[in-house]
């Protein structure tokens, strides 16, 4: 037996790069990544998907399903922000801004607040109509022609009201919504109970969108992950990105720890994250995380038939033959992590006041997430400012399933060079940019 007498060395093991390389590289996996990795594997381009988690399990995947081109109108209306103001100090308000010293955040809302004017909203409405309208029906052709199990349903939603003044004002809106295609119908109290019978007696009216639909999103985000990987797409869990390598104006390289991931494209569909990342590319995107939540039980005994929005709480219900989910609230706390029990029994609460039977027996989930708030409240979609294979795709709000289908097109006429089925101008990154805009 030979004994060798060399000293051993305490240095740790040298590790080697390994780099991978693709067409595309797209960073985050939520539906707005997946989305554009399904048309563009459908193009013929090999894909790469980034997720600092797993595919489809944010924000992506606890909100409440519905699919609603129905709103259109956006948060920049008159009278949010004193609305806002009012609420500052209701921990449990629908609209919660908590007070803060963050430059940024401030910068935010106070561009957001100088939008909120009757000439910007009308248009602001136009072009989310526009969005969400095509992209409901690219999302229900998707759903048939994949045969996704997602219990996709084209039923509409029902929007109820308990006070008669705020009822008779939503009305105000039927005209612009019927004249963008975006049909709704009034209906009195004896009608609206005649539509969702599990509606309490305090209910005085509603407006029914029959354009809108709903789906199961967890659901939907696994078939959408299934199909992608089918089709030869990589998806790539639990990697936290610790550099983008670029120079000049094109990204070179992403760097996750010891693995090195290059393309000849890169898409940045990270949701409320984008900012913080894009900053590495002295990239200032406009976003503030809003914060919703949801609670997920069983069905109870008078289970809705139809999604509805609970109008003077701003929580929305959705039924599922597999379940029932309440959520909503909109709160402007950065990226906190706690889970603020005011808020979700605000949505209980809110439930208790307009159904017979608020929730199931069983609760199932308690979940937040943040939604990608932009401070004119359109996504931003299209070729990053000087970054000439950077694509951004984010800043959906609460309409990301909802335009999903329609971004994701876009993003894959834009990267293989093809005409645009729909106007991209309103979503252009480098609309932050421009003087007369801001």
């Amino acid at each position: 037996m030979s004994v060798s007498t060399q000293p051993k060395s305490s240095a740790p093991p040298v590790r080697t790069a390994h780099t991978q390389h693709s067409d595309v590289l797209i960073l985050g996996a939520g539906v707005m990544g997946l989305s554009c990795a399904l048309q563009l594997l459908k193009a013929g381009r090999s894909v790469t998907l980034l997720d600092k988690g797993k595919a489809g399990a944010a924000t992506s995947a606890g909100n409440c399903g519905t699919i609603t081109p129905s709103h259109a109108q956006p948060l920049t209306a008159p009278g949010t922000v004193s609305q806002a103001l009012r609420w500052m100090l209701q921990s449990d308000a629908p609209l919660r801004i908590k007070p803060t010293l963050n430059l940024e955040r401030l910068s935010w809302f106070w561009h957001f607040a100088r939008r909120c004017r009757d000439d910007i909203q009308e248009a602001t409405t136009r072009a989310r109509a526009a969005i969400a309208l095509q992209s409901r029906d690219l999302l229900a052709q998707l759903i048939t022609d994949e045969g996704f199990d997602c219990e996709f349903v084209p039923q509409g939603t029902l929007h109820v009201w308990r006070n008669q003044q705020e009822f008779e004002h939503a009305q105000q809106d039927c005209e612009l919504l019927n004249a963008l295609g975006l049909p709704v119908e009034i209906k009195d109290a004896q009608q609206v109970h005649a539509l969702e019978p599990a509606l309490n007696d305090q209910v005085i009216g509603g407006l029914y969108h029959t354009r809108d639909a709903q789906l199961r999103p967890e659901r939907y985000m696994a078939e959408l992950s299934r199909r992608v990987i089918e089709l030869g797409g990589r998806i790539i869990e639990e990697q936290l990105i610790d550099r983008i390598e670029h120079q000049q104006d094109r990204i070179q390289a992403v760097h996750c720890g010891q693995q090195i991931y290059r393309a000849n494209e890169y898409i940045m569909a990270l949701g409320a994250w984008t900012p913080k990342l894009a900053k590495q590319l002295a990239l200032s995107i406009p976003i503030q995380p809003g914060k919703g939540y949801s609670m997920t039980y069983d069905r109870p005994q008078y289970c809705p038939k139809i999604p509805m929005v609970l109008e003077e709480r701003s929580v929305c219900v959705t039924a599922w033959g597999s379940g029932f989910r309440l959520g909503s609230t909109m709160e402007f706390s950065g990226y906190d992590e706690s889970m603020n029990r005011q808020r979700l029994n605000a949505l209980e609460r809110a439930a208790r006041e307009y159904l017979q039977d608020p929730h199931g027996p069983n609760k199932e989930q308690e979940w937040y997430g943040w939604r990608p708030m932009t401070w004119d409240d359109l996504p931003i979609i299209g070729r990053a400012p000087e970054q000439q294979n950077l694509t951004l795709a984010t800043g959906h709000g609460m309409l990301g399933i909802t335009m999903s289908a329609a971004t994701s097109l876009l993003v894959k006429q834009i990267i293989c060079a093809e005409q645009p089925a729909l106007d991209p101008h309103p979503y252009r990154p480098s609309r932050f940019t421009e003087k007369q805009y801001r």
